[in-house]
């Protein structure tokens, strides 16, 4: 009788411990993040009038919209390892393409590693983790193999479709480690923009949508299993090749031509970008001097727009499911980008600058209970407080930090967007063998450029966005107070990690 009385008990317990695990998975919210790439706030939600975004507009007004928010390196591989590993590139030393962050961090733990290790179904569809430029998947992150799509892809013959192009084959990793490696420069341009009559799923975003349909479909099923599901949506990333309804969504000669096309007066001539990866492109010519044709920069604005409105499509068609589902009342969803892009502003087309067309990005929260519908954020925010903020809200927690996390929560920003928590950001770019670290508060921008080598040969940058949005002027000789002030901010920060290269076999 004592022995089954013993037995009863224990199954008293394993089933209390059965249940109540149970429940804190009824309880768990599910996480979404759209991932967008080269994603600028050029959205209606943001107050830009020509953008035809109408479903991530609607996101917007279902949560909040950060108007300050901003990347902390505005290039994709760094600025996806400042998300998923919530450190900053000076943190990490992980500054540019072809340094996988496990080489260096095997034992570091990813904002969806976390959330797989407190019980969640982690995984990913399309461009999550930068793959290309000698960069992989982290396999670690994900509870199931990475459903991966294309980058560079073209259906139109004129573009170079059968052939092997030279962006493709940095994304594609060809010949990474063979003997015999592929001279990219031998290799042919692919089209800048193409514009075909096909369907949505003939590009990548069209199937990453189909895809991740099916997949929520498959997870909803299961009440008791959270999940964390990463959607990295491509365009609007070079080439600008979407489906022609995109692209007659605008009269080309009815968007806005940059403004100011030349160099900030006293800016530094290493901190500003030349040329770069839409070279790469025809019909750019790397030969000719800027700016370039109207013709030219009208459809390479066209394209930018083109391609945010097919990706904004895509993104509509998973946001409807998530509705037809039920799962908006428990799921936390997130839209970023990884970085600006500039539209031919200061002459510079693409990002890896640190200037705010290239640093300034969109972020939405929409988390249920907490978020109230239409509001807005505007203090400053940065990339590496979404991995705190994530883990806040689901309420997770980091059973062995690995790392320390180099952002803030903004889950109090949430609940009241005038709850003070940030009044600046910091963010980095390497140029010519400086280093560039900026501060940005909302009115000024400070960059102090530190020669890698020499150390005491430091250049300053100081923009004032009140008198000077476009970043016309640098200021700094000019306002020594501002940059002794700011300076202070900046030397609290961390000394910057050297930039990390290691060499493939």
């Amino acid at each position: 009788m004592r022995k089954l009385s013993c037995v009863f008990f224990l199954f008293l317990c394993f089933f209390s411990l059965f249940a109540q695990k149970n429940s804190d998975n009824l309880n768990s919210p599910n996480i979404i993040v759209f991932m967008v790439d080269d994603l600028k706030p050029n959205l209606g939600i943001f107050n830009d009038s020509y953008s035809k975004s109408p479903n991530i507009d609607k996101l917007g007004k279902l949560g909040m919209r950060f108007n300050y928010a901003y990347a902390n390196q505005a290039v994709c591989v760094a600025s996806r390892y400042n998300f998923m590993l919530g450190k900053r590139s000076t943190s990490t030393g992980l500054y540019r393409f072809g340094v996988n962050f496990r080489e260096v961090y095997p034992e570091m733990e990813t904002l969806p590693q976390l959330f797989k290790n407190n019980g969640y179904h982690a995984e990913s569809i399309g461009k999550v983790y930068h793959v290309g430029h000698g960069n992989t998947n982290d396999e670690d992150s994900w509870s199931i193999p990475h459903h991966s799509e294309k980058v560079i892809e073209y259906i139109v013959p004129e573009s170079n479709y059968e052939e092997l192009t030279r962006e493709e084959a940095l994304f594609e990793n060809y010949n990474l480690y063979a003997k015999d490696k592929i001279d990219i420069k031998k290799l042919p341009r692919g089209a800048a923009w193409e514009a075909p009559d096909v369907s949505d799923e003939a590009y990548a975003d069209g199937r990453i949508a189909r895809h991740a349909i099916e997949r929520l479909r498959a997870l909803s099923k299961d009440k008791n299993q959270p999940f964390f599901l990463a959607i990295g949506f491509i365009r609007p990333h070079l080439p600008f090749s979407v489906p022609k309804k995109y692209w007659d969504l605008y009269d080309k000669n009815q968007l806005p031509l940059p403004e100011y096309e030349i160099s900030p007066l006293d800016a530094p001539s290493f901190a500003v970008k030349r040329g770069g990866e839409i070279n790469n492109f025809k019909p750019i010519d790397p030969s000719s001097e800027l700016p370039y044709e109207e013709e030219l920069k009208r459809n390479l604005i066209h394209g930018y727009y083109a391609s945010i409105s097919y990706m904004d499509k895509q993104l509509g068609r998973v946001m409807r499911e998530i509705k037809n589902l039920g799962l908006d009342e428990n799921t936390i969803i997130v839209l970023w980008g990884d970085h600006g892009w500039h539209l031919g502003d200061h002459g510079i087309w693409t990002k890896h600058t640190n200037y705010e067309q290239s640093t300034r990005i969109p972020i939405i929260i929409k988390a249920p209970g907490i978020t109230v519908e239409g509001s807005v954020c505007n203090q400053t925010v940065e990339t590496v407080d979404l991995f705190p903020t994530l883990a806040d809200l689901a309420n997770l927690e980091r059973k062995v930090p690995l790392q320390e996390l180099d952002g803030k929560s903004l889950t109090p920003l949430l609940k009241d967007p005038s709850i003070p928590v940030k009044d600046h950001i910091y963010h980095a770019y390497i140029r010519q063998g400086y280093l560039g670290e900026a501060i940005r508060n909302k009115r000024y921008r400070m960059i102090r450029w530190t020669h890698l080598k020499e150390k005491n040969n430091t250049v300053y940058e100081l923009y004032d966005y009140e008198n000077d949005p476009q970043e016309r002027i640098n200021i700094a000789k000019k306002n020594q107070d501002v940059i002794n002030r700011m300076s202070k901010i900046l030397d609290n920060y961390p000394e910057p990690k050297s930039m990390i290269t290691i060499t493939s076999p």
